[in-house]
């Protein structure tokens, strides 16, 4: 038989569980058409190459990232970072700031909430200082927000204005009014209100960011949805949508539309099932209802079973356990999947109730996909249950130094108290039950990529430890390796996370995430071997040639 392509003396990792090696393989009309050994390959006739034993792997499959939200903040400008003594000394310095650069319709700016001691700002604060322009300072983590009189008024928040869920989405309120302090994503569509893109700008940053997913090798991703940018989210798809009809879109993009507000169920699942419609392109599909199930644990929002140890509070869900129930039911009838930001231990709970009751009432009719990410904080109760109820566990490797740089025990002891901060981010825990475990960057700023590498996460996903070997960015890097030492994956464990049991979390293993015959021909090329290669330092990584399907990108 004639065939595209023939590659013998490789050392090829297949992530076929089957027959996780081989040595040889062919290509034909852009899918793999054999693999197995050399003494196979007299069957085929074509084009041949020797690759003197390099490494080859399938296509990498990066399982939550945000390629929409990063293109707001890549034209939203975030403002000034300051880095104060104190409340008065913030104030001081945007006051200052303010100043040197009169006439601004708004002035922005980015703080650590730690750098406020212990104090809040309030819009009084702020209006003092900048009365006659709008003024947002967003909080370091991106999850919270304080702004002036001003900002308030143009979005209509006044005392009377509900908060979207207790303790998780709410306005900060003193004696029954709002401060100007919003938590989570009752801030996040203030960000973005006055920002202006062109489709040449989002053409820019979108073949920016294709350019850099094909040189590492990322050949498919899981877009995790632009919260509170409805609007931008779509008419960035419109562009992917575009891009992958001129040929210019080869990296494969499965996304989603992100909830915030539980008030809109049924809507986001409508507009879901219609994007799923309007963008099913060869490279761009749409089938997945995303929701922040909770926050994040530094501004405690993210939902706990076991309260925080300095103020007792627990965060909140934005479901409870039979409301989850509910929407799984109605994303199977709707043909969906249901992905969810879970970050506390709650949070996933909730996710794991409301799919064992979803599953007690349809039994073998259930057919939703569900994935939980980031999985920061998981209760001992929880863990086997995702294996048992099929439910994908998505973590964030790169986070699993810490994910603060410096001294980060230091600030999860304080949060969590001393056993949980040691019983963080346990992947391997979750992956020795036989879980389905992907891996994923969840990044939403493009800038230098640095965070985005698959090789990043696969370096912290086996060290723990994010060293001067590592090649990351300064202020991700910590003074000693994380605990606990048995949460190290192996090399093996990060391939198949990236790999096969990503194209599972998606729904695409019948054609993508391994190299077997009748599937997507994915697959790069390595001058060295990966899984010898020296655990620190892994980072620095790349691959030699990419290829998707059968074609050559580098």
């Amino acid at each position: 038989m004639k065939v595209d392509q023939i590659i013998k003396n490789a050392r090829i990792f297949t992530a076929d569980r089957e027959n996780p090696w081989a040595t040889a393989m062919a290509v034909k009309d852009g899918k793999f058409i054999y693999v197995g050994d050399e003494a196979g390959l007299a069957a085929y006739e074509g084009e041949v190459k020797d690759l003197g034993g390099k490494f080859i792997m399938p296509g990498i499959i990066d399982s939550h990232v945000h390629v929409t939200t990063s293109i707001g903040f890549a034209y939203m400008d975030p403002g000034e970072f300051i880095v104060p003594q104190n409340k008065q000394d913030a104030l001081n310095i945007m006051e200052a700031s303010i100043k040197s650069n009169p006439g601004q319709k708004r002035y922005r700016f980015i703080m650590e909430r730690k750098y406020l001691q212990g104090e809040d700002i309030v819009k009084e604060d702020l209006d003092a200082i900048c009365p006659d322009a709008e003024m947002l300072i967003l909080e370091g983590e991106g999850h919270s927000v304080w702004v002036n009189s001003r900002v308030l008024d143009r979005h209509g928040i006044t005392d009377a204005t509900p908060d979207r869920v207790p303790e998780l989405s709410f306005y900060v309120r003193k004696d029954g009014h709002v401060t100007g302090n919003a938590f989570e994503s009752s801030g996040w569509h203030m960000l973005f209100d006055d920002l202006e893109v062109t489709d040449e700008q989002i053409d820019s940053e979108l073949l920016r960011w294709i350019d850099y997913s094909v040189k590492a090798g990322v050949t498919a991703v899981f877009d995790a949805g632009f919260p509170e940018g409805e609007a931008l989210h779509e008419r960035i798809y419109e562009r992917l949508y575009e891009l992958d009809k001129q040929g210019k879109l080869p990296v494969y993009i499965d996304g989603s539309i992100a909830l915030t507000n539980p008030q809109k169920t049924k809507e986001v699942v409508a507009d879901v099932k219609r994007f799923q419609e309007k963008f099913d392109s060869d490279h761009l599909n749409v089938h997945t209802f995303k929701v922040f199930m909770d926050g994040t644990l530094r501004i405690e929002t993210a939902a706990q079973v076991t309260p925080y140890v300095d103020t007792h509070k627990r965060g909140g869900t934005t479901y409870s356990s039979e409301e989850m129930a509910e929407v799984l039911k109605l994303l199977n009838e709707a043909g969906l999947d249901f992905h969810a930001h879970t970050v506390g231990e709650r949070a996933s709970r909730t996710v794991l109730d409301g799919v064992e009751l979803a599953r007690k009432e349809l039994g073998d009719k259930f057919r939703v996909k569900v994935t939980c990410a980031h999985l920061e904080i998981q209760d001992d109760a929880d863990i086997d249950r995702f294996a048992k109820l099929g439910v994908t566990a998505n973590y964030t490797p790169w986070w699993h130094a810490g994910c603060t740089g410096g001294k980060p025990m230091d600030i999860w002891r304080s949060l969590l108290g001393e056993e949980r901060a040691h019983k963080m981010y346990r992947s391997k825990t979750m992956w020795n039950t036989g879980a389905n475990v992907t891996f994923s960057s969840d990044n939403i700023i493009y800038g230098d990529f640095l965070t985005w590498s698959p090789y990043l996460g696969m370096e912290i996903g086996m060290t723990r430890f994010i060293n001067e070997k590592a090649k990351a960015p300064e202020r991700t890097r910590v003074e000693a390796e994380y605990p606990s030492p048995c949460e190290k994956m192996d090399i093996e464990d990060m391939m198949l996370g990236y790999t096969i049991n990503g194209a599972k979390q998606l729904g695409l293993e019948a054609t993508k995430g391994s190299i077997e015959a009748g599937k997507d021909a994915d697959f790069l090329v390595f001058d060295n071997d990966l899984f010898t290669a020296a655990h620190e330092g892994f980072s620095y990584n790349t691959p030699s040639e990419v290829y998707i399907g059968g074609k050559k990108f580098k």
